[in-house]
């Protein structure tokens, strides 16, 4: 059986989309999704899990209902479940998103900005 490391920089190749995740991986009932972020999302929670940031390019900045995190390539920031947040990007981001399957990147808020779960790369 071949074993292969999964290079998370190198599946940014595959798409340009932002606010789109992709799967690259799996574990449990966890997903691993890599996603690329430019300007800003909306506000929006996840009642029922925390929710995984780990910067791999660029600056990340999640607004709180009573402050905000700057999160540099290299960190990561975990959302408590049920906290309001709104990421935000000045320039292309390129983060890994660490969340249970079947989660929604808006949350409960819906709209024009709800990815597809489940697309791999």
């Amino acid at each position: 059986m071949d074993y292969l490391a999964i290079n998370l920089l190198g599946k940014f190749q595959a798409f340009t989309e932002t606010w789109a995740p992709r799967v690259v991986a799996e574990m449990n009932d966890y997903q691993f999704k890599v996603v690329r972020l430019a300007g800003e999302f909306i506000w929006h929670d996840h009642p029922e899990t925390d929710e995984v940031f780990m910067v791999l390019e660029g600056v990340l900045r999640i607004e709180l209902p009573d402050g905000s995190v700057r999160v540099t390539a290299g960190e990561m920031f975990v959302v408590p479940k049920g906290m309001r947040h709104k990421p935000c990007a000045d320039a292309e981001v390129k983060l890994l998103l660490i969340e249970p399957r079947g989660v929604l990147n808006t949350g409960h808020e819906g709209g024009t900005r709800t990815a597809q779960n489940d697309v791999w790369i």
